[in-house]
């Protein structure tokens, strides 16, 4: 038995001897001859498009971009277009042109973007700044990527050793021998194995005791337009209020001074077709008016709340180029501080594109140092009105999205209700900021109510109803002496009749429930507020307003007073 253990310990130690001097001698190409390589920090990537390497430049397959390095980038087939955003930069190219866009600004190209087998390709080096990215070419074939935002680890070599391709004793090498100083890029650790790679882009392992780790940097950030800081007002919150503009814009000579208003956005421009033609109602005027009283002006653009033309214009990149190139020039020339984007009624299946329309609009905006915003619904089950905004996603395309916490029962609602009740409010905010950063919320509420009528045709309810101002219902109550009662469930008064058996309901916004409504931003700590619209309210809302959103800061407090 002793005889036979020794010769099996014999052989099996001249197995790992021989396996160990065969992986010595066998070195595995790690890169095929006839093949181009992209590496991005110690990956191989073999899941996309081959780069493409011409005259020293490397075009990446928008796939490998877009899964990779910016999963925002979007490629316009029928116009040949790549599109890529940031906070400060949109950058669009047109396959087979030496010239990109920068900020709609020309540049000059060294190698075309193009289709290979009809995949477009982008020269990357263009992109490395906006990215944030080195590229280089460390063989023909071979692309290297890094983040340059990453610390940077360095290994040593202590010893005249190879690396292998896997972190084993028996694995083969992939590069055979490197000399006693040379230095290696490490990712991880595997045991006591190091992940390395080599100055010539070769991706291996190497024994921790062949390395001394020495030295971590963190490369210069590469320099930075300065960052432009949205609006802000001095003291507390955002107030702020919708002029809406039918015809003609308002007699500012009759419109009073409103109490810690902080900005006023007319509704001026409207897109109108699918080619992308704005309709504008612009008022010099009315903007030195609002600049000497201390407000700021947000000029607003819908999309005609018509969902077939806004498809058409949002799916074609040259259209959302025209219609931003509009939007900029009319707030030049009538000296805007703002934009506030008012797109609903949107098919569902334009989502995506909707954003990329923001994504495309906001580095624009910052440069021009306008602060862009949004007006987004409650979430819902709502297609159009709802389903169509990724507000997650547009979070990061804007300054500021004012959710129109209204219309809780519109116009045509099948039963009576409340516009805004005070509990439907709060429960539509809180689901609003698991997507959205509480500083970028502004509340949108109503200084309308609703007067319902119920009555019985062909023995059925039939229900109606028609939008009043705040002095109008209160008008109307006053005339017939109707009472009113609070209800706590809505936070309104609420006020019922019956004339020629018809049966009158509202539920009123009044200073009371404005109060209410309007302390869920400290109580959520939200951006501000905002209301829709001037000319419906009672002069009394604006100091309830300006009392809560400048000066309470204390939420807990005030809610112990008034019983909360």
């Amino acid at each position: 038995m002793k005889k036979f253990i020794a010769v099996f310990l014999s052989i099996t130690v001249i197995t790992i001897a021989v396996m160990f001097y065969i992986t010595s001698l066998w070195t595995q190409t790690p890169y095929e001859h006839d093949k181009y390589y992209l590496i991005i920090g110690g990956q191989i990537i073999t899941d996309v498009e081959e780069p493409v390497v011409e005259d020293g430049s490397v075009l990446l397959s928008y796939n490998a971009i877009k899964k990779y390095l910016d999963s925002n980038a979007y490629w316009d087939e029928k116009l040949g277009k790549v599109v890529f955003t940031t906070k400060d930069k949109l950058i669009t190219m047109k396959t087979d042109k030496l010239t990109a866009m920068v900020n709609q600004k020309p540049v000059d190209l060294n190698i075309l973007a193009r289709v290979v087998d009809k995949v477009p390709y982008v020269p990357i080096e263009f992109l490395q700044e906006m990215l944030n990215i080195n590229v280089e070419l460390t063989s023909e074939r071979v692309a290297v990527i890094d983040n340059i935002k990453e610390s940077i680890i360095m290994g040593e070599l202590l010893a005249e050793k190879g690396v292998k391709g896997d972190s084993t004793m028996f694995s083969a090498y992939v590069k055979k021998k490197m000399a006693i100083g040379d230095k290696v890029r490490v990712f991880d650790q595997v045991g006591k194995w190091y992940k390395v790679r080599t100055k010539d882009g070769v991706i291996g392992y190497m024994e921790d005791k062949h390395l001394k780790i020495s030295e971590e940097n963190t490369p210069e950030p590469l320099p930075q337009s300065p960052d432009i800081e949205p609006f802000k007002p001095k003291k507390g919150k955002i107030n702020m209020v919708w002029e809406h503009v039918v015809n003609k814009n308002p007699d500012i000579s009759k419109i009073k001074k409103m109490e810690g208003l902080d900005i006023v956005s007319p509704t001026w421009f409207a897109v109108t077709d699918g080619d992308g033609n704005i309709a504008n109602k612009g008022d010099m005027d009315y903007v030195n008016w609002a600049h000497m009283n201390g407000y700021k002006v947000w000029g607003l653009a819908t999309n005609d709340f018509n969902p077939d033309i806004t498809h058409v214009f949002l799916n074609n990149t040259d259209i959302r180029e025209k219609i931003i190139k509009q939007l900029l020039i009319y707030s030049k020339l009538y000296e805007l501080d703002g934009i506030n984007i008012d797109f609903e009624n949107i098919y569902v299946k334009d989502r995506h594109m909707l954003t990329q329309f923001m994504r495309e609009l906001y580095p624009l905006c910052r440069e021009q140092g306008l602060t862009l915003s949004m007006d987004v619904t409650f979430i819902s089950g709502s297609a159009n009105w709802s389903q169509s905004f990724d507000r997650k996603a547009l979070a990061e395309a804007v300054d500021y999205m004012a959710v129109m916490a209204y219309d809780q029962h519109w116009a045509s609602s099948p039963t009576a209700g409340s516009v805004a009740q005070y509990k439907w409010v709060e429960y539509g905010i809180k689901r609003i900021l698991e997507e959205v950063p509480a500083e970028k919320v502004i509340l949108g509420m109503p200084f309308y109510t609703r007067l319902w009528q119920e009555e019985k045709v062909d023995g059925k309810l039939k229900v109606s109803s028609k939008a009043l101002t705040m002095e109008g219902i209160q008008k109307i109550l006053k005339e017939k002496k109707i009472e009113m009662e609070w209800d706590k469930e809505s936070g309104q008064y609420y006020a019922q009749y019956k004339e020629n058996d018809i049966t009158y309901k509202v539920w009123i916004e009044d200073a009371r429930s404005i109060n209410l409504k309007s302390s869920l931003v400290h109580k959520y700590d939200l951006a501000g507020a905002a209301a829709w619209r001037r000319g419906f309210e009672t002069e009394n809302i604006w100091a309830v307003i300006a009392d809560n959103l400048k000066n309470k800061e204390d939420y807990a407090q005030w809610a112990q007073a008034n019983n909360m």
